[in-house]
């Protein structure tokens, strides 16, 4: 274990809770007013039982954070409430609780390269790619003379996903995915 202070702890670190229990960093944000202290508010997940909680510390409070090994893992499939990940190398095989990846299950498609969090030899967490492209399974249609500059509409990915995109995108088209948080990021260009 490595102390670190509360204003650098990132998405996807993993510390150690006073409880004694591993959390995994959903989100942290600094907040630093004009007057008073500055501070972190962290959301992580608890890796045991995957339960959420939000702490808030003063970004110099020193929080433990764990040694954890990246390691790329293919995905395979999903084994009933387990996802399946496999060494590109060993061929070795992992079971990953669909706990632990939350809503970012939608967005895994077979063949996927993720980053797996490996501690004492268990997988902790799972990183997917920053991006990923999809196909528009359902729009609303195309009107004529509607700008792209401000209007979002609804759209539903071939993965059963929903996202907001400019109106001139249509049913077939491909587009890229922000995996954090499911935001359009433009027509993918294959």
């Amino acid at each position: 274990m490595a102390v670190e202070i509360a204003a650098n702890i990132r998405r996807g670190n993993i510390v150690e809770h006073t409880d004694g229990q591993l959390y995994s960093v959903l989100k942290a944000e600094s907040y630093r007013p004009g007057k008073g202290t500055p501070t972190t508010t962290i959301e992580m997940r608890r890796i045991s039982d995957g339960i959420k909680i939000v702490q808030t510390y003063k970004t110099t409070d020193k929080l433990e954070k764990a040694f954890v090994e990246e390691v790329d893992y293919t995905y395979l499939y999903q084994d009933g409430d387990n996802y399946v990940f496999m060494h590109p190398d060993t061929f070795e095989q992992v079971y990953v609780p669909a706990t632990m990846l939350g809503d970012g299950s939608a967005y895994l498609a077979e063949n996927m390269v993720c980053t797996l969090q490996i501690f004492n030899g268990a997988a902790v967490s799972v990183t997917l790619p920053a991006r990923i492209t999809a196909t528009i399974a359902e729009t609303e249609p195309v009107v004529k003379g509607q700008t792209a500059s401000g209007s979002y509409k609804p759209a539903i990915l071939d993965n059963g996903v929903r996202v907001m995109v400019p109106p001139h995108v249509e049913v077939g088209t491909r587009i890229v995915v922000n995996t954090e948080d499911g935001t359009y990021m433009e027509r993918a260009k294959d």
